[in-house]
């Protein structure tokens, strides 16, 4: 009890002192109000910053013989999917190909399965129900839905990158709560859709 209460005379203390210190201080300039208290503004931005820089941890199983799920370069954004079969897809064929991937998706995240700029410019290739969504919850076989636009047969060899896989934070269904109203307010674009911008 007494310890509580010596604890908020220091606090009170504390915030009396600031408010002093305050009182003689140039209230527009935030960072020399800040240096005089003792702190860095520099400092408290790096801090803020590098929260959001914490290392997010993927845990995985490869049931192929392909390469282990990597990034390429430290700030790309998606890491790639390889088949795990030998296939051949005709002309406006499409196929369910599986990676030997499976995911256990962090929590409030996402797995965005998504095209290959390269395959689909130079061969065609491309994924159907772009972006493909690896749920929280799913923790079964990451499986690519291809589609070959191309006009001629194309042939994924068992190992080929065939997509890219995005991680990206969501807000789950638990988190929401549908709310029925007989109208929308007013906001700045309303019912404008396709085109309403200009082209």
């Amino acid at each position: 009890m007494f310890d509580k209460i010596n604890n908020f005379r220091n606090s009170i203390k504390t915030l009396k002192e600031l408010e002093s210190k305050l009182k003689d201080e140039d209230l527009s300039d935030p960072k020399k109000m800040l240096e005089s208290m003792g702190l860095n503004l520099d400092e408290i931005d790096n801090d803020f910053m590098n929260s959001f820089k914490q290392k997010i941890t993927i845990n995985y199983v490869n049931k192929s013989d392909n390469k282990e799920p990597e990034y390429a370069y430290s700030t790309d954004s998606g890491f790639d999917l390889r088949s795990n079969v030998d296939i051949t897809l005709q002309p406006l064929e499409r196929s369910l190909v599986p990676t030997g991937i499976f995911i256990d998706v962090p929590e409030r995240h996402e797995i965005q399965v998504r095209p290959k700029s390269g395959l689909s410019i130079k061969r065609g290739l491309t994924v159907l129900n772009t972006p493909g969504t690896v749920d929280y919850g799913y923790t079964g076989e990451i499986k690519v839905i291809l589609i070959n636009l191309s006009n001629e047969e194309q042939v994924i060899n068992k190992g080929d990158k065939i997509a890219q896989a995005v991680l990206c934070p969501v807000v789950q269904g638990g988190e929401v709560e549908f709310n029925k109203v007989s109208e929308l307010r007013d906001k700045d674009r309303n019912s404008n859709g396709f085109g309403s911008t200009g082209n």
